[in-house]
């Protein structure tokens, strides 16, 4: 039978779910059982810890299979992990923007070629621009794409919780990527981007940019890191050359107003006919989210009053009310 320690071991990773040490430990134990010449028994451990691992390990996006591994217990306070549903034909986006993110999921998808060539695809974005903008919504768009988890690391715990740690929880997250191939989000990424003799304590600042900066340059691994900011100008001037691409995320304009409105309510039909232009000048200055946001609060006002149609005041009204709130 199994070694106590072994089964010490496995019941441990279990609690702390180590999904690594947990199947490792399992599959020890199914091998001290064949060395002492209970075969089929270890076969049939080894069937059942197969099948576990794999219904543990995966998920599906239209039918591709997805890996979705949790990281080591002393980072799930760190990291949160899924797999989105959304792919870029999702987003209303500039076209300058898209065609950065075409360009990277394209290499992505061929990476083999450029490989063959010693060419690195890209995979280093560093995504600017004003809140509501889809920073965010683009590292899961290109997770989806690519059939890919998403790991968006939380900074603003690196730096709280661990103060004085965080450089090896950071090491860890770049450890992490090699282990797993994901879409890496450091969202908030000023939070330890910032200029390096800025931040209440300076020291540990500074420690944990430099930390940063020597891991994103030695990394090697296969993963996407993205790192989104609403403040690039606080940014160290070290961290843009890391970066493969930088992105701007501007406010939406005129035409793309009108694509948010009508990929919202492409469902529904106002009142009366709609006028873009007038909307759009009311909306100008509001980002995506809030727009988003203004047309789910319009759907919501006409079920709740059993109305068959959107009211267009009502939306002008919200639109208002929003753009003053966030003004």
């Amino acid at each position: 039978m199994a070694a106590a320690n072994q089964i010490k071991n496995l019941i441990k990773s279990f609690g702390e779910s180590d999904d690594s040490r947990f199947f490792t430990t399992a599959l020890q134990i199914a091998a001290t059982e064949a060395r002492q010449g209970h075969n089929l028994f270890a076969q049939e451990l080894k069937a059942i810890i197969d099948k576990a691992k794999k219904e543990r390990s995966t998920s599906t996006i239209e039918g591709k299979s997805v890996q979705l591994s949790l990281p080591k217990r002393e980072l799930q306070e760190l990291i949160e992990v899924f797999v989105p549903r959304i792919k870029l034909n999702d987003l209303v986006l500039d076209n300058n923007v898209s065609a950065h993110l075409e360009k990277l999921i394209e290499e992505q998808q061929r990476w083999e070629i450029l490989k063959k060539h010693n060419l690195e695809p890209t995979r280093k974005l560093l995504l600017t621009g004003p809140p509501g903008t889809g920073k965010t919504m683009t590292a899961q768009a290109i997770a989806g794409e690519l059939g890919l988890a998403v790991y968006i690391i939380r900074l603003d715990g690196l730096m709280s919780k661990f103060l004085g740690e965080s450089i090896s929880k950071l090491r860890l997250i770049f450890d992490a990527m090699i282990d797993h191939r994901a879409v890496y989000l450091f969202d908030e990424f000023d939070s330890i981007g910032s200029h390096r003799n800025q931040g209440q304590d300076i020291g540990e600042v500074k420690r944990v940019l430099n930390s940063f900066l020597i891991n994103i340059e030695k990394d090697k691994s296969n993963s996407i890191i993205i790192a989104a900011t609403n403040m690039p100008e606080s940014l160290d001037t070290a961290l843009f050359r890391r970066f493969d691409e930088i992105v701007s995320y501007p406010l939406p304009n005129e035409a793309q107003i009108q694509e948010v409105i009508s990929k919202n309510m492409s469902s529904y039909s106002f009142n009366r006919r709609i006028n873009y232009k007038e909307i759009s000048k009311i909306a100008s200055g509001m980002n995506y989210s809030e727009l988003t946001k203004a047309c789910r609060e319009v759907i919501k006002n006409m079920v709740l009053k059993g109305k068959e149609n959107l009211d267009l005041d009502f939306f002008k009204t919200i639109l208002k009310k929003r753009k003053e709130a966030n003004g």
